[in-house]
């Protein structure tokens, strides 16, 4: 029986997908509900999994586009592999049950080829597969593992048939390529061109449409971080023990951003056609930098959200973000977004709406300046912030006033956000 393998709806209005690659090989025997292969939309990865147990046959190259529906792979399920085993294996057995003469120097051809691969490890670059990846990890395997057995193995037919029918797939030319120019003062002149995911090109579609779409203005501050420094060094050890997580600064800025908006409801609100849109609860996109772009997973009623609430969810998302496993729904409908640059070291930068929102706050690395205290020079650690903002739905009045409010809150949490004998461990849960 053969089973068609088709490309499933990412989500409404996505016609057409990108085949980001193949985690089986063509011929190999699958298991029901095993991650056969991933597709890049516009807005996120998926997985395609195998509906029924067999062998596969891949009839889509890795990297084309397809559309949302078609069939990229048939499975047979009468197909078996001997021992549940790849096809590959099962294929390398059928040259013992028929031998003939010209096989047995097809075998030795490689054997004077095992010095090649026998290259220094540091000019051995290994593309593996996300499945193949966890497979090593989950074994305690690494690279230099898997390139010493490759460097011992003798290759035999089967294995010379598949580079041949897999080599014209290639994209990339290997570094050995004659093509290479070599400049007058010894330096190399080559070059790479690379097909841009459905993802990625969805995002510079968005990035210059919001250039040319919205009135957009950034206003910038500096936060003092002495305050919530402090609070981090002395409650760290509590919090982490309590709630089994580390304690930052994403959940403090989120937090004071939730508290901000509900004074400047402006801030939240979106423009739909003719209309203002005014939302009453705060879902806060974070945003996230992964190997396949940027992803802006959202916390869900971030206003009714704890400190410790805020951590774990934030981990949690971003986790899922990097190893490509948020669904659709997880990164819809955000009022706000947050943007942190200054984890790769950015001391100021003026972030881009996401629209359909209004406003965006970057946050930036942290560094110790001489500021003015009561009239005397005192070094503390200083963080730039910025909002990015649309004009034509906040004033610049709400915008600076908004940034303020959200200075202050974490330059006092404490007496801003809660009261009390202990606000500072009501605030954290302790």
């Amino acid at each position: 029986m053969i089973i068609e393998v088709k490309v499933p709806s990412p989500g409404e209005s996505i016609s057409e997908v990108q085949l980001a690659g193949w985690l089986v090989e063509n011929g190999s025997y699958v298991e029901k509900d095993q991650e056969i292969a991933e597709v890049d939309s516009d807005k996120a990865t998926l997985s395609i999994s195998a509906e029924q147990s067999g062998t596969i046959q891949i009839l889509v190259a890795q990297g084309s586009s397809v559309e949302v529906g078609s069939v990229v792979a048939k499975i047979e399920t009468d197909g078996k592999s001997s021992a549940g085993k790849p096809g590959k294996e099962a294929a390398a057995e059928k040259p013992a049950v028929q031998p003939e003469k010209p096989e047995v120097t097809i075998e030795k051809k490689p054997v004077p080829a095992a010095p090649a691969i026998s290259s220094p490890a540091t000019d051995i670059k290994l593309h593996l597969s996300p499945l193949a990846k966890k497979l090593l990890e989950a074994n305690q395997l690494g690279d230099q593992e898997f390139i010493d057995f490759l460097k011992n193995y003798r290759f035999g037919k089967s294995d010379v048939e598949f580079f041949l029918q897999e080599k014209d797939k290639q994209q990339v030319p290997p570094s050995s390529s004659p093509t290479v120019l070599t400049s007058s003062w010894g330096g190399t002149r080559d070059s790479e061109r690379k097909k841009m995911s459905t993802l990625r090109l969805k995002l510079a579609e968005r990035l210059v449409s919001v250039k040319n779409e919205t009135a957009m203005l950034t206003t910038f501050n500096e936060v003092n971080m002495t305050p919530i420094m402090k609070i981090r060094q002395q409650y760290k050890d509590a919090f982490k023990e309590k709630h089994g997580i580390s304690l930052g600064f994403m959940s403090f800025f989120t937090k004071a951003i939730t508290e901000a908006l509900q004074h400047f409801p402006q801030v939240n609100a979106q423009i739909e056609g003719d209309e203002m849109i005014f939302y009453n609860y705060a879902d806060i996109g974070i945003a996230v930098s992964t190997p396949k772009g940027l992803m802006v997973p959202v916390l869900r009623n971030a206003e009714q959200l704890t400190i410790a609430e805020i951590e774990l969810k934030i981990k949690e998302l971003a986790t899922r973000a990097r190893d490509g496993k948020l669904s659709l729904d997880e990164m819809k409908g955000g009022t706000f977004t947050i943007t942190n640059g200054g984890v790769f070291g950015s001391m100021l930068s003026t972030p881009i709406i996401n629209p359909p929102q209004s406003a965006i706050l970057g946050m930036h690395n942290i560094v110790e300046r001489p500021i003015a205290v009561n009239g005397q020079v005192e070094i503390h650690p200083i963080m730039y912030v910025a909002l990015s903002y649309d004009h034509r739905i906040i004033d610049g009045r709400e915008s600076v006033s908004f940034l303020v409010k959200v200075k202050e809150m974490l330059e006092n949490p404490a007496k801003l956000l809660f009261a009390g004998s202990d606000p500072v461990g009501k605030l954290l849960g302790l």
